[in-house]
């Protein structure tokens, strides 16, 4: 195994099963860290057992909604736990580990229980092997000393057993990959659905109450959207797959639609665009959802026409003023 890190700008050929298979085998303690361009991975183990890992892209992000999802009275601003949150988010470049002290702390407080904490390192491991998975090229280091050992451990994961959970995630996408094709059929589907939908479907009677649309390949994300609109009284339509977004979009005729940015086979501007070009949706408000705060990224939302621009991580007060601005 490379101790040595090397030439940030000379990467290699990675090969990610493998090394996960060898640091499994051979009873690893330790955290393998790989770097690419833009980001990088840390996996620490014990044992050959997965104990923690992180992501630095939008880890906060990824973190906020998974404790939301756990304990959503953790996300209240007026909670010490989110000023806590919000603190550690604030110096992630300072402290290290900060993510993993974060979770210890609210063990410690009683926000979250060892069971919750152990779920949560679980479910994160899930979403961020899947990426680590992807990789072809990269460098990576390996270290011998566990920067955890003076924390508490609240599981050792079997490696293995994860990396085939991710497999099977990385083979159902590319199935679905698979049998899409380009954007000509996504618009023919549009077509299609239209004809046959002579009227709106709605989730509710009540007057008062507004449908939206929710379009993200995240669970996560959707389920977090859903908690922060549910208190409100709104219709909740959560869509994972973009393909079929189009039909379930024309079927539910909301009143706003969220919008990813960043989708497998066909990204949200591409799906704005081709919403927009339906009569049904040239005045409904559509609100891009996304980690990229660039000004080209805000350019190209207006270049398809959408209504706003919501940036991720957000509070269920930014989602409630975004979605009163544009639904009145």
């Amino acid at each position: 195994m490379n101790n040595s890190l090397g030439n940030h700008g000379l990467f290699q050929k990675l090969h990610p099963f493998s090394l996960l298979a060898q640091l499994s085998s051979k009873q690893t303690i330790g955290c393998l860290r790989v770097f690419t361009e833009k980001y990088h991975w840390s996996i620490y183990l014990e044992d050959g057992k997965l104990t923690y890992t992180n992501y630095s892209d939008q880890l906060w992000q990824r973190l906020e909604i998974h404790l939301h999802r756990l304990n959503p009275e953790i996300l209240n601003s007026e909670n010490p736990a989110y000023q806590q949150l919000r603190q550690s988010s604030d110096s992630q470049n300072q402290v290290v580990n900060a993510d993993y002290q974060l979770i210890c702390w609210l063990v410690n407080e009683c926000y979250l229980t060892p069971a919750q904490a152990a779920t949560l390192i679980e479910e994160l491991a899930k979403e961020i092997l899947e990426s680590f998975l992807c990789l072809k090229q990269g460098n990576y280091q390996f270290n011998a000393d566990d920067e955890l050992t003076e924390f508490p451990k609240f599981c050792h994961l079997d490696l293995r057993e994860l990396v085939a959970d991710c497999q099977k995630q990385l083979r159902q996408r590319q199935n679905l990959k698979s049998a899409s094709s380009s954007n000509v059929i996504a618009t023919s589907m549009i077509a299609a659905v239209t004809e046959q939908t002579s009227r709106s479907i709605h989730l509710t009677d009540n007057q008062n109450s507004y449908t939206v649309a929710c379009i993200d390949d995240s669970p996560a994300i959707l389920n977090s959207i859903k908690h922060f609109l549910n208190e409100h009284k709104f219709a909740v339509v959560m869509i994972n797959e973009p393909l079929k977004a189009l039909i379930q979009v024309i079927k539910s005729k909301p009143d706003l639609i969220l919008l990813d940015v960043e989708m497998p086979n066909l990204d949200g501007y591409e799906l704005c665009s081709l919403l927009r070009r339906h009569t049904a949706f040239k005045n409904t408000p559509i609100i891009m959802v996304t980690g990229r705060k660039g000004l080209i990224d805000k350019a190209k939302a207006k270049i398809v026409k959408a209504s706003g621009y919501l940036t991720k991580p957000f509070s269920r007060a930014d989602l409630l003023n975004m979605v009163y601005k544009h639904i009145n």
